[in-house]
């Protein structure tokens, strides 16, 4: 194996050079969705739900269940939420996430969790079919009829949510919820590198979600319920 590794390298300054430039190449290739990330939401991400401008919508994404219940890292999404209902931020909520199994139900854990913490139950709109970030920003367009809305979510994964649904249409803001950075954050940050390039694909080519369906009243009920 160590011969076969000796054999394999560079043997001359030129061979060297080429292997150089070919890795910085890698790394610039890599670095470049991340980087558009960055720039196409530049002064779209607030650290606090009072920092966002105002929107007909919030719009949560869904981040796992712990027995039944939100994760940790939903839970506090879901707080955010409630800050910003609370603070006339948003009149209606979102909730999408995955319940494409029956014993899997992220829409409907949500909406629980908001209406205990005060959250009108009319107020609350699930989309059952949000399998990924770019699926929840087209389907919230173009099945939800949402034009304008604040996303809520980590601040791994929020630049990435606020790129994918102004491609989609939507006039987006995005609150950045603050966690630890312990092992979770990590690893959702390194899963952001990958998810970046996908993301590049999904705004070039905005392809139809998973399941698109019919399109839906939810939100134009939710907030015709205002006075």
């Amino acid at each position: 194996m160590l011969g076969w590794a000796r054999r394999r390298l560079p043997r001359t300054r030129r061979g060297w050079r080429r292997a150089f430039q070919v890795a910085v190449l890698v790394s610039v290739l890599a670095l470049l969705p991340a980087t558009w990330l960055r720039l196409s939401t530049e002064g779209r991400v607030r650290a606090a739900a009072g920092d966002v401008p105002s929107a007909p919508v919030g719009v949560v994404f869904g981040a796992g269940l712990w027995n039944g219940e939100p994760s940790p890292y939903l839970a506090h999404r879901l707080d955010a939420a409630v800050a910003l209902y609370r603070d006339g931020k948003v009149r209606a909520l979102l909730v999408t996430g995955d319940n494409s199994r029956d014993d899997y139900d992220e829409p409907n854990a949500m909406r629980a969790y908001l209406v205990k913490r005060g959250v009108p139950d009319r107020r609350i709109v699930s989309d059952f079919a949000g399998f990924d970030t770019w699926d929840s920003c087209s389907r919230a367009r173009r099945v939800f009829g949402v034009h304008r809305a604040v996303l809520v979510s980590q601040g791994f994964h929020i630049r990435r949510a606020v790129a994918l649904c102004g491609a989609a249409g939507i006039d987006a803001y995005g609150v950045a919820v603050d966690e630890p950075h312990d092992a979770t954050w990590g690893f959702g940050g390194l899963r952001e590198t990958v998810a970046a390039s996908k993301a590049v694909l999904d705004a070039t080519f905005r392809p139809d979600p998973h399941f698109l369906g019919p399109r839906e009243r939810g939100i134009s009920d939710a907030l015709a319920t205002d006075g």
